[in-house]
């Protein structure tokens, strides 16, 4: 840890896990809200690439004065690599720390983090994010648009056929007008929330080409941390105690590990008296002490 390549490989991740930290918050949350995945993403990698051309230098300096302020020897960046990590260049001449620090490690790491940014998020990936956004219920309905909805509707050839794209361009002129006019609709801010509450007064029986694009929508982003996070869970809820349950005992035992929170949020008692009330028995159920 003593020594200048620890200190610039703490300061510089320091740096690149300060600019991706907030999108990584709003990938991993349940509720997640794609208009600012969008805007987020647009920004890392914009952050990326200023980093990338001018950080360089205040990146140096940062980490040189503190190697000085805690005496950390600082290395000429114009002298070659030597020791044990001696490395030379393709054309076989003898590789500055200069090109060490800027191109192997600097550099490159950057040039990295951005590709893997542009294979994730690819433009394909990004317009359909930017049609599902159109079905955001916030401000009024206010990023709602006729086109790219339709363009949405085409992607799944299978959920709407030529007919339902023709019956859907209707439903759509009718579906936002009545939104922006109702009430009910006013104060709702997610497409969860929506869709709850078109099902209950009964609207996705009205709009149905709708709110099976609403549905689609919320399937969406099913393929994401949350859903790493249960097959993690699998590991520690599937022990070998546990490996011959069944399959929907096993499933309200991941209900319960999932939502831990709300649990220990509920007493007890309740829970006792609730179990108690599926069937008459023999023995009244009491608190286990455990000290």
């Amino acid at each position: 840890m003593d020594c200048f390549q620890f200190v610039f490989i703490g300061k510089f991740m320091m740096k690149i896990l300060g600019i991706t930290n907030t999108l990584s918050k709003i990938l991993q949350a349940r509720d997640q809200n794609i208009r600012y995945a969008l805007n987020m993403i647009n920004v890392v990698k914009n952050k990326l690439q200023e980093l990338r051309e001018d950080g360089w230098d205040n990146l140096l300096k940062e980490v040189t004065e503190f190697c000085e302020g805690h005496s950390i020897d600082v290395p000429n960046m114009e002298n070659f690599v030597h020791g044990r990590s001696r490395k030379r260049l393709k054309g076989g001449e003898p590789m500055t720390y200069l090109h060490h620090f800027r191109i192997d490690i600097f550099i490159k790491v950057i040039d990295v983090i951005a590709m893997e940014m542009d294979k994730h998020f690819t433009e394909a990936n990004t317009e359909l994010l930017r049609c599902v956004m159109c079905l955001d219920p916030s401000n009024s309905f206010a990023n709602f648009d006729h086109v790219r909805l339709l363009q949405l509707a085409k992607l799944y050839s299978d959920d709407f056929s030529s007919t339902y794209i023709i019956e859907l361009d209707h439903q759509l002129q009718n579906y936002i007008c009545d939104m922006r006019s109702n009430e009910i609709f006013s104060n709702i801010s997610n497409l969860g929330d929506l869709a709850k509450k078109m099902v209950e007064i009964n609207y996705h029986t009205y709009f149905p080409l709708v709110y099976r694009l609403i549905e689609l929508a919320l399937i969406l982003p099913v393929g994401t941390a949350s859903v790493e996070r249960t097959f993690s869970a699998m590991n520690v809820v599937k022990t070998d105690l546990r490996n011959r349950l069944g399959d929907d005992l096993l499933l309200d035992c991941l209900v319960c590990y999932f939502e831990k929170e709300i649990f220990r949020s509920i007493d007890d008692e309740v829970i006792m008296q609730s179990f108690q009330n599926l069937a008459s028995r023999r023995n009244q159920l009491r608190p286990l002490n455990i000290r």
